[in-house]
């Protein structure tokens, strides 16, 4: 059976699966809960100065898909409204208590040396194995100077990053905001501030919907809304982005990275490891169905590297960076056409729809004297963009065939329809 246990930059934990600094990891009974249930990890929900910080009623919402299945979840909730004092003290007993699990203290405080100078002694003395800085929370903080207000700085990045390894001896976790331009930018100042890692990605800015009716934004709070935290399954395509952009970088390549953003199910986790992480936070999958889903995350991902040969989770790590590049470097002379499978067409004619109004025009319709359907694709005017193969209803009946062109690797920089191409090497 393959070996699901980590060591991220020195902490080490049974399994990858940590959940994320959030709700679920806000006080010790949830904590708890979640370690009887086989997360190799937490990170603490984020801790701040006296007095804590106020929370309002209410604070969350969702985009729904058809059948009402969250696809993306709103937060609009701060971080701990608990004492420091109760929280430290809860953190050291179930760190005691569950000593093989990796307990990660989240920390957002003033852009100014003092504080955190002052609670990191406090934080080390639990017995935590790292800390996580709270660079990345879209609502609420930034309005006081913290949070996505540091993280959209690369110059703070570095300058608070480099006070807590000044004041501590634990390993630093660097959280981004995926609320950037270029989430590179404040990768690197966290690298030359002396992080040990960085964790990506926190919410994204947004608005989940409207209340027609009182023209008001959900969560509704008295007659008004704001902004919030966009998380769940929806953010895992713009995470991953920006996993594979900090991996791949040659400037923080070799930086261990914790993926977060919509991670569900083993197969999701298994994607941020293979395009950079050392370990996979979880929060809004928890939140919808509870802790007992890390036993199915951990049964499938153990089961999918047995059957790959992967004896551990080094073993697969990264190796899809390598295959992730700029646009211009790919292959020009490539190419794919779409295949119908004729035994498996439900004869709806989506594909013939999506291709005749909205894109090349490549699939042909045929009915016969009994009204019966057949869709064909026509090879020469199919360019193989797939979205025949996306709105298919039925899988694999529409496959994307390779094509042998004859022709040799070209990409955009030697393409001679570019006015800028390099000239080839005699």
């Amino acid at each position: 059976m393959a070996d699901l246990s980590i060591d991220f930059c020195g902490i080490k934990s049974p399994n990858p699966f940590w959940l994320a600094s959030a709700p679920p990891t806000d006080k010790a009974y949830n904590v708890v809960r979640a370690f009887e249930a086989g997360w190799g990890g937490v990170v603490w929900k984020t801790l701040g100065e006296d007095p804590p910080a106020v929370n309002v009623s209410s604070r969350y919402s969702a985009h729904y898909g058809k059948n009402r299945e969250v696809i993306g979840f709103n937060n609009i909730e701060l971080i701990t409204d608990r004492s420091l004092e109760i929280n430290l003290r809860e953190i050291t007993q179930v760190k005691k208590d569950w000593p093989d699990r990796a307990m990660i203290v989240s920390l957002m405080l003033p852009c100014e040396e003092a504080p955190w100078a002052a609670i990191l002694p406090l934080v080390e003395a639990t017995g935590a194995d790292g800390i996580e800085l709270n660079f990345g929370c879209p609502h609420g903080m930034p309005e006081r100077g913290m949070g996505a207000a540091v993280g959209q700085v690369p110059e703070y990045v570095q300058m608070v990053t480099a006070w807590c390894k000044k004041h501590t001896r634990l390993p630093v976790i660097v959280k981004l905001t995926p609320n950037i331009t270029d989430v590179r930018a404040p990768a690197r100042a966290a690298l030359a501030g002396g992080a040990d890692a960085v964790s990506l990605i926190n919410t994204v800015n947004s608005i989940t919907h409207l209340d027609l009716d009182r023209m008001v934004a959900y969560p509704v709070v008295g007659g008004a809304s704001t902004h919030g935290g966009y998380c769940g399954s929806a953010v895992k395509p713009i995470a991953l982005n920006m996993v594979a952009e900090i991996a791949r970088d040659s400037a923080t390549c070799g930086l261990p990275i914790s993926g977060i953003g919509g991670i569900g199910n083993w197969r999701d986790a298994a994607e941020f490891i293979a395009l950079g992480a050392g370990s996979v936070q979880v929060c809004t999958a928890a939140m919808l169905h509870g802790f007992r889903i890390v036993e199915e995350m951990k049964d499938g991902l153990s089961r999918w590297m047995d059957s790959k040969g992967y004896e551990n989770i080094a073993a697969f790590s990264r190796k899809a960076v390598q295959n992730t590049t700029d646009w211009k470097y790919l292959d020009m002379n490539y190419q794919v056409i779409a295949r119908i499978d004729q035994d498996k067409c439900i004869k709806c004619g989506k594909c013939y729809v999506a291709c005749e109004d909205t894109s090349h025009q490549a699939i042909a319709r045929a009915v016969d004297d009994a009204g019966n359907r057949r869709y064909e694709v026509i090879n020469a005017e199919c360019v193989g963009c797939n979205l025949c193969e996306i709105t298919c209803p039925v899988e694999a009946c529409i496959t994307m065939v390779p094509q042998d062109s004859g022709k040799p690797y070209m990409n955009w920089t030697q393409d001679p329809r570019n006015p800028r191409a390099e000239p080839a090497v005699v």
